[in-house]
Parts: structure tokens; C-alpha cells; sequence
């Protein structure tokens, strides 16, 4: 009986209105043919992120895969990828792009960073595609109309919402907050503005003692490290690179104070700056904060469904960080296209109609298997700026681990 219908599905679907062909079909669920629609990914292959790019263009894929198969087909809809090594470069991004768009006509672009947003802003509008990225957002880009797509906010909103959990958790006064920075890049300038623009706003929170500008590469931090430890440091934060991490954490074992805490963020993380420094429990004690799921072993939904990607679907990815960044921003675009589909069909989404879904559709934390919490986007920002929460790691007894779990974001106001 399945194989008669599906025969006359066949025979009948150029000639007759979807409505008589459910009625043919028994008036079972809607049925469409296919639509197929090509999303343009920008790739790291050979470039300074290319040790991580596996996880990152895996873990897209593997969603596609699993929403082609669970979802779009059900909606007549199919997504496709294609990725392009753009070597986390400006000028090769902004080449590679006419190319890009002519050959894919994508609905949307999948990114990195700094660079695919550099290179891509100001062509975004007149192209009508958005750019989306796993990555948190600058205060520098806190404009309105934007066709660029943070799936996290600034690093001083992931900043705020560790530092109110962390002074409510030590139970005293405001926190002493030392800042390790460097000039050698406008987004490290940008993070410790905007937290000193924080801790200005919110005195019972935290006070910056002080912010220590390191080159590219530091080797030896000892000096700076003590000079905001004699100002009263009890937390250290570091959001440049992982090579501050390790300058950092040796500088504090040398000074005989391995119990302060360092916090850092997604792309210098715990893992990574323990396996720099040769050992995880260098990292003991320390903590990592984001708005998306923290990567650890702990029994979370965003574990299981990434379990489900690598069981049923063969995603060939590891469960990290720059994961959970490829994670974030396609399971943004699909559920975006699930919204325009709702609205006008499988038929002519355009890069326009995502953007607009986007914007005015909230994406509640379980549309994404808990891998970001509720998200809001409006026209004001090219990231959430409302209704945020993020998630806390330690290292704890050598285990990586979760503590705590949507941690409320306080107000942050622009720097």
C-alpha cells in the first residue's frame, strides 16, 4: 500500500495542487518536493585556527545532516554547505566572497570571527545574506541594522555574568579583578574597555585594580602578575590568547599564589591552556565562562545531542569548544529557516526572509538541544543583548567540569 501511494505521488505531483494530492495521499502530513538551498561556510584549513577547524566545520555538517534528515525533509526543505578556506584573513575572505556568492547563491554564511566580519559587513546589506558566527560579539560593532549575526554576546557581558556569580558566591565585597590585555589587537582592547566600563557601573561588584598590556606572545608575566597582586588581585582575567594563560598561571606558581583564580573564555580555554601548560591540573581551581555549553563530560542535553550527531549521523568531530561554536550558529540558521518556511512555504527563502526570522523570533534554549540559552535578537545589536545567561567551568580534583549553569548576565551599557 506504502509503495502504491508513493508511485502516485510520482505520477500525480506536476499536474495536481498539493491539496489533491493529499487527498490522494490519504490527508497525511504535507508533502513537498525538495527545495534545496546552499549555505556558504568560511573555513580556517591552513591558517592559525586550523587545529580546531575540524570540530567547527564537523560539527556544522553534522547538524545539516541530522535537520535534512529529522526536519527539512518533512518541510520539502534541504541544506546544504560548502566550505572555503579563507585562512582567518581579511583580505582572503573579502577575495574569496563574489566568487562565493555567484557560484552558491547562499541564504546564509557561516564564519569564525573578527575577519569574516570585517571583510563582509558592509557587502552583507546589499547581498541580502547574513553572516552568522559561533563567536562572541565587540562593543566596536554595537550598531544597529546589522546583516552580521553574534550567537553570543560581548565578552564583557560573558565577563559580567561570571563576576556577579562569582562575588555572590564568595559572599564578601566587591570583587578585585586584575586584567591581563594587550594592544596588539582592537577585540583584546575592546574586552577590558568594556569591562572596566562594568566595574565602573556596578562598584559592588568588581573593581579593576589595574589592566597590564602584554605583547602578542608573553613568555614571562612575573612582574606585571605581582604588581596587581600587591594592588589587591583576587581573580585574574584573562580573554587574550592562551599564551597569556600560560604566562599568567606560571607567574602565580612562581610567586607561590596558585590558589588565585584565572578566568578565560571559549577560545583559551581550560583544555587548551591546561594541555599548553602540560597538565590540566595546572588549571585546578580556574574557570571559563560563555553563553553557549560548556564542553564537559557532565550529563547535559547539548552532550546528548551531540552524541546523537556522532552515533546516527557519523559527525566526525570532537566535543569542544570551537564544536559548540559550529553548533551554535547552525542550529540558529536552521531554526530560522523552520520559521520562514512556517510563514511562506519551501519555496523562494531568501537570505532577506532569515535575517527577518532572526530578528523576530526568539530561539528558546531547548530549540538548541540547551547549546545556547534563550536567545533574542532585534535590529539594535548584532548580538543578544537582552535576557542573557552563561555557563561556568572549573577545574576541579584534575576533572573538568560544569558549575553552574545559565548564570544571570547583569545590564551591561555600552563603552
Amino acid at each position: 500500500m506504502v509503495k502504491q501511494k508513493i508511485s502516485v505521488s510520482v505520477r500525480v505531483r506536476h499536474v495536481l495542487g498539493s491539496a489533491a494530492l493529499l487527498a490522494i495521499l490519504g490527508g497525511g502530513s504535507t508533502a513537498y518536493a525538495q527545495t534545496t538551498y546552499n549555505i556558504a561556510g568560511i573555513a580556517d584549513f591552513t591558517g592559525p585556527f586550523a587545529d580546531v577547524m575540524k570540530d567547527i566545520t564537523g560539527c556544522r555538517r553534522g547538524v545539516l545532516d541530522w535537520w535534512n534528515d529529522e526536519v527539512g525533509k518533512s518541510l520539502g526543505v534541504t541544506l546544504k554547505v560548502k566550505e572555503h578556506d579563507a585562512r582567518y584573513d581579511v583580505a582572503q575572505v573579502a577575495s574569496l566572497w563574489p566568487g562565493i556568492k555567484a557560484e552558491l547563491n547562499p541564504i546564509a554564511v557561516w564564519g569564525l570571527g573578527g575577519p569574516d566580519s570585517n571583510a563582509l559587513q558592509q557587502r552583507l546589506p546589499n547581498d541580502k545574506v547574513p553572516l552568522l558566527l559561533g563567536t562572541a560579539g565587540y562593543g566596536f560593532a554595537w550598531k544597529d541594522g546589522s546583516w552580521v549575526f553574534n550567537a553570543r554576546a560581548t565578552y564583557p557581558h560573558e565577563a559580567a555574568g561570571f563576576y556577579a556569580w562569582y562575588q555572590k558566591k564568595m559572599g564578601g565585597g566587591p570583587l578585585k579583578v586584575g586584567v591581563i590585555s594587550s594592544e596588539v589587537s582592537p577585540a583584546y582592547v575592546d574586552i577590558h574597555k568594556g569591562v572596566e566600563r562594568f566595574a565602573k557601573d556596578n562598584p559592588q561588584i568588581l573593581e579593576v585594580v589595574e589592566t597590564i598590556y602584554t605583547e602578542a606572545q608573553p613568555t614571562d608575566l612575573t612582574q606585571q602578575v605581582n604588581r596587581l597582586l600587591r594592588k589587591g588581585a583576587t581573580v585574574i582575567q584573562v580573554f587574550n590568547n592562551t599564551a597569556s594563560v600560560v604566562a599568567t598561571r606560571r607567574a602565580l606558581q612562581s610567586l607561590g599564589k596558585g590558589n588565585i583564580p584565572i578566568v578565560v573564555s571559549a577560545h583559551n580555554g581550560l583544555l587548551s591552556s591546561g594541555k599548553a601548560l602540560g597538565d590540566l591540573n595546572q588549571m585546578e581551581g580556574s574557570f571559563e565562562v560563555y553563553g553557549m555549553a560548556i564542553a564537559t563530560e557532565d550529563p547535559t542535553t547539548a552532550r546528548a545531542f551531540f552524541e546523537k550527531l556522532r552515533n546516527q549521523y557519523k559527525t566526525q568531530a570532537n566535543f569542544t569548544s570551537p564544536c559548540m561554536m559550529g553548533l551554535a550558529m547552525s542550529l540558529l540558521t536552521v531554526r530560522a529557516v523552520e520559521q520562514v518556511v512556517k510563514v511562506k512555504g519551501p519555496a523562494g527563502v531568501t537570505g532577506a526572509d532569515i535575517r527577518t526570522a532572526l530578528q523576530t523570533n526568539p530561539i528558546p534554549s531547548e530549540r538548541t538541544f540547551g547549546v545556547l540559552p534563550n536567545i533574542k535578537f532585534s535590529n539594535e545589536a548584532p548580538f543578544p543583548t537582552s535576557g542573557l545567561a552563561v555557563n561556568i567551568g572549573t577545574i576541579e580534583k584534575g576533572k573538568y567540569k560544569l558549575v553552574e549553569q545559565n548564570a544571570p548576565v547583569p545590564n551591561v551599557n555600552k563603552w
